[in-house]
């Protein structure tokens, strides 16, 4: 079992800055790509940034310049620094982790934060 803690959720005024961090614990052998997702009301759930254990990273097209995702394999933790934020990305952010245990990959979700961007 892996439990991933979100933090760092909170309103923001349009063009200000947040940084989510979401740290992993619990029984594995190592984690493979971790990543963030959002969901606005009443739209899918979609992939903001990913990053993998070679630190590779792909991005939304509609964040890319903004958003810079990265990680510290050492305390087992993936931020997200949200810049130039736009009243578009408020939605609940999920972090997303695929860990392995003995030979299998298995897929996390965190409980999810919030990001209000408005004035």
């Amino acid at each position: 079992q892996v439990q991933l803690v979100e933090s760092g959720g909170g309103l923001v005024q349009p063009g200000g800055s947040l940084r989510l961090s979401c740290a992993a614990s619990g029984r594995y052998f190592s984690i493979n790509e971790m990543g963030w997702y959002r969901q606005a009301p009443g739209k899918q759930r979609e992939l903001v940034a990913a990053i993998t254990s070679g630190d590779s990273t792909n991005y939304a097209d509609s964040v890319k310049g903004r958003f810079t995702i990265s990680r510290d394999n050492a305390k087992n933790t993936v931020y997200l620094q949200l810049n130039s934020l736009i009243p578009e990305d408020t939605a609940v952010y999920y972090c997303n982790a695929v860990v392995v245990y003995y030979t299998r990959e298995y897929n996390y979700w965190g409980q999810g934060t919030q990001v209000t961007v408005s004035s």
